[in-house]
């Protein structure tokens, strides 16, 4: 997915302005005083200027307070929210029908919504992903861009590796949904300890990774193990189902605790009856009760 060409064509004719001011500031590259000149010079040659923008980043509150080319308003806010860049190395992990996702694996993941300007991603890099690059990301009216400059790794990454990755994406996407707009503040939309449960429960992998974390979400709340039990439930049902339809059953219910299958019946009416006798009161809340569906 890619910006608009109208959007393009405002990015840029914003974006170089901002370089040449920098290469004014600190004359790196002689020969660039107008965005015209950066045709004649290479994407190595105009990384300079960018990198030295990014080291000194109120380079851009000062180019917005002198407004040298008479910007409006609202093309002046386009590049004052470019404050909020974000650098560093990114896996492009996945093509999506609105943006592609760049992904962040430092300790706390993230995964970014960005769209390309003119060439698209794909045709950057490839199909066959992930794939690790040193991008920026800016915001752009509400969405996510880089910044045109792209440099990709050349590497590859094994089954291991791989799985690791995508653990890290579903971590993200769990913490935080996919980011589509900076800045972006964990805080806001930090998940909450029950979904936090969920996802830590989600897949033996991840029980296994995060059980120090299940067990302190457990004992900070007491109702979280009945959560727990839940969503367990549900883990055992769809094992359990799978094996039962193999069996020939259908068309029953069943309550599962602690990964045993303790009642079952016709009806989840039935189900309850038998568990009101069998099961102590303070147990009841920890069973989960399935129906087994003919498919």
């Amino acid at each position: 997915m890619k910006l608009s060409k109208e959007d393009v064509d405002l990015f840029y004719r914003l974006y170089y302005p901002l370089l040449v001011y920098v290469n004014k500031k600190f004359e790196i590259i002689k020969g660039i005083d107008s965005p015209e000149d950066f045709k004649k010079f290479s994407i190595g040659e105009i990384s300079k200027l960018r990198d030295r923008l990014y080291k000194h980043p109120e380079l851009i509150n000062s180019f917005v307070a002198e407004n040298p080319l008479n910007f409006s308003t609202n093309e002046l806010k386009i590049i004052g929210s470019w404050k909020e860049f974000v650098k560093g190395r990114f896996l492009i992990f996945r093509y999506l029908k609105n943006y592609t996702v760049f992904l962040d694996t430092d300790e706390s993941p993230k995964a970014y919504g960005v769209l390309a300007l003119n060439t698209a991603f794909e045709e950057m890099v490839g199909s066959y992903l992930p794939v690790m690059v040193e991008a920026v990301l800016l915001p752009f009216s509400g969405k996510i861009v880089y910044d045109g400059i792209l440099f990709p790794y050349s590497m590859t990454f094994g089954g291991g590796i791989r799985r690791s990755f995508n653990d890290a994406y579903q971590e993200a996407k769990s913490r935080f949904g996919i980011i589509t707009s900076l800045p972006f503040s964990t805080e806001k939309v930090e998940q909450s300890d029950a979904a936090k449960l969920r996802f830590y429960l989600r897949s033996k992998r991840n029980r296994e990774m995060y059980w120090e974390e299940i067990e302190e979400l457990i004992n900070k709340d007491p109702n979280f193990l009945t959560l727990y039990h839940q969503e367990m439930g549900k883990i055992y049902a769809r094992t359990y189902g799978k094996r039962l339809r193999e069996i020939g059953l259908t068309n029953a219910w069943f309550a599962i605790l602690e990964g045993i299958t303790i009642a079952s019946g016709a009806t989840k009416d039935e189900v309850e009856r038998i568990l009101q006798y069998i099961l102590p009161t303070k147990k009841r809340k920890f069973v989960y009760i399935f129906r087994l569906k003919e498919k």
